[in-house]
């Protein structure tokens, strides 16, 4: 649009309302089919557009980019809201035309991968401008009814225009209305619409979006045979298990029989009356043992025994009692003649011998110094032999 052509550009506007795909902005090239008329109030020719779309790259491309960056920042395909698909469903409904080359790629797959699930097939236009309507309706028919565990959308290739159904805001919010989960196969592995995006699953075709809905028989045929061998081999060796148990069981059982505990209990009595006589025997070597050494001991008890060690014990005690007193006496005489020479030594009687006598006064006083007596006064002195008495002349002092 360019912004001189103020009589085109409101002449568009003021025509009939357009059905855009698009968001047209200002400076942007578009192409436009119009047809030219004329407003004879004023005569000026007027241009009533029918038909805009970009130039360059068209219009539902640009339609489907600018839808598809609405929604995913609407939060439409948040990864958090996909459901996860059943792993086996009780029903697949398929929402396609039913006489499109779809349905049959996805009858094949089924009957190929697991034949006994049912398939549902809810027909509807998918392309034209009916379709999308019908598959709203469709998915909704499907919710109300929930006789089916997954829902399969899809339908064959075609260019961006013939898959405009599947890039419509309204198919899209009634797949995530749908409480079924949704796999979208459209067209082939290059083609994308919003209804994928929208999508709890997408698949690059009909039979890859089959695959998905569909558990494979050949697999779980395969998990079930290894299932059973293990199962088998399990049971096996609990019946091995059992066996041995079995076993072990007889065998107690034949322990337990009375003829083999009877025989067990001899084998027993026979062992107990072996170890008794062993027993008998050690016990009277013992009970000799201690005979033996009480006879030994009454012996060395008996008075004839007693006495004779008595007096051999009187022997020796008196042999030890004579050297002990000749000893002694030999101790106290020569500690006696010590004492002597040391009474001798310190004697008055050694002193008068050597020449020195004792001086007494009348009173028994002994005589030290000469101021005691008194001229005339008797003096009694005793030599080493004998008395003598003395008469006082004259006591001289030094």
């Amino acid at each position: 649009l360019k912004d001189s052509s103020s009589q085109v550009r409101c002449a568009m506007f003021r025509g009939n309302r357009l059905r855009l795909r698009f968001q047209p902005a200002n400076g942007q090239q578009v192409l436009i089919r119009a047809r030219v008329s004329l407003y004879e109030g004023r005569g000026e020719f007027q241009l009533v557009a029918e038909h805009m779309e970009p130039s360059g790259e068209g219009a539902l491309r640009l339609a489907f980019e600018q839808l598809k960056q609405r929604l995913a920042a609407e939060g439409l395909f948040d990864p958090a809201l996909k459901r996860p698909l059943p792993r086996f469903p009780s029903q697949i409904g398929v929402i396609t035309s039913p006489s499109g080359a779809a349905v049959r790629d996805v009858i094949s797959v089924l009957a190929r991968r697991f034949p006994r699930i049912p398939l549902l097939v809810y027909p509807v236009q998918v392309q034209g401008e009916a379709a999308p309507g019908q598959i709203v309706r469709a998915l909704e028919l499907a919710a109300e009814r929930a006789d089916c565990e997954v829902l399969i959308l899809c339908r064959g290739g075609g260019s961006l225009e013939d898959l405009i159904a599947f890039n419509d805001e309204a198919v899209a919010r009634a797949i995530r209305a749908c409480p079924i989960p949704v796999v979208v196969g459209v067209g082939h592995e290059i083609d994308y619409t919003i209804a994928d995006f929208a999508a709890d699953q997408r698949a690059a075709t009909p039979s890859a979006a089959a695959e998905l809905a569909s558990p494979d028989r050949a697999d779980w045929l395969q998990r079930f045979a290894r299932t059973g061998a293990r199962l088998q081999q399990a049971l096996q060796a609990m019946l091995g298990n059992r066996r041995q148990g079995w076993d072990h069981l007889q065998r107690r059982l034949q322990r337990m029989h009375p003829g083999q505990r009877l025989r067990q209990q001899q084998q027993r009595l026979d062992e107990l009356e072996r170890r008794l006589l062993q027993a008998m025997t050690r016990r009277r070597e013992r009970s000799a043992e201690g005979l033996a050494r009480l006879r030994s001991r009454l012996l060395g008890q008996t008075p004839a025994h007693r006495l004779s060690r008595l007096g051999l014990r009187q022997r020796n005690l008196g042999q030890r009692l004579h050297r002990a007193m000749q000893q002694g006496l030999q101790k106290q005489s020569q500690r006696l003649g010590r004492a002597a020479q040391t009474l001798d030594a310190v004697s008055p009687l050694a002193t008068l011998n050597r020449g020195y006598s004792i001086s007494r006064l009348p009173s028994g006083e002994l005589l030290r110094d000469s101021a005691q007596t008194k001229p005339g006064e008797q003096v009694e002195t005793r030599l080493a032999r004998g008395r003598i008495l003395c008469k006082v002349v004259e006591s001289q002092a030094e």
